[in-house]
């Protein structure tokens, strides 16, 4: 039937850890109708189960690795062949790195219609980090492991970028200023590909 070709919109949010990307992506989920496809929140979720592949999953977080990419394209593809029904997805916090990039559209057959990326210096993503560690509890969060987090994130994620910015797919958020202002700025971008 020609209602499967009729793929829902899939949009790929990118920035370091701190830059407010999980914040907005809640918001753009529920204005639009989109499913919110968390990464760090499906390893999490995954990690805590017994399975074979949460207890590896686990295994590679608690050392500070990247999860492989196989891994990951897993989750994100189960995840949405489970909601087929979905007018959109907003998949926050990939790719990590090219490699995913590359086998995402191989393995779901299409790009990406959009990639949003919050710029934010480095300071302030340290300093929300910190922030929402003292809110949340959140064992990865202390300064050192952050520093290491947004090296590792900048070095992988800038061939991605490149990569999409060939296909121009990017669309670049300045995250520095209120929640309500990156939002205002996050429903013009998504708007203008209706």
């Amino acid at each position: 039937t020609p209602d499967v070709l009729k793929s829902p919109l899939i949009i790929f949010v990118m920035g370091g850890p701190g830059c407010g990307k999980g914040t907005q992506c809640k918001n753009m989920a529920t204005k639009y109708g989109f499913c919110h496809v968390g990464l760090g929140h499906l390893l999490r979720q995954e990690a805590q189960r017994g399975t074979r592949r949460g207890r590896q999953i686990r295994d590679i977080m608690l050392q500070g690795l990247l999860v492989p990419t196989g891994v990951i394209l897993d989750l994100v593809s189960d995840n949405l062949l489970s909601r087929p029904e979905s007018r959109g997805f907003v998949i926050d916090g990939f790719p990590r790195e090219l490699k995913q990039a590359k086998e995402f559209e191989r393995i779901v057959g299409q790009a990406p219609n959009m990639v949003i990326v919050f710029d934010c210096s480095m300071e302030t993503m340290v300093q929300r980090v910190l922030r929402r560690r003292q809110l949340e509890h959140r064992v990865d969060d202390c300064e050192a492991a952050v520093r290491q987090r947004l090296d590792a994130h900048y070095s992988l994620c800038q061939p991605v970028l490149t990569f999409y910015q060939q296909k121009n797919l990017l669309r670049n958020i300045l995250a520095e200023e209120t929640p309500e202002n990156i939002f205002v700025k996050c429903c013009s971008v998504i708007e203008s590909l209706q």
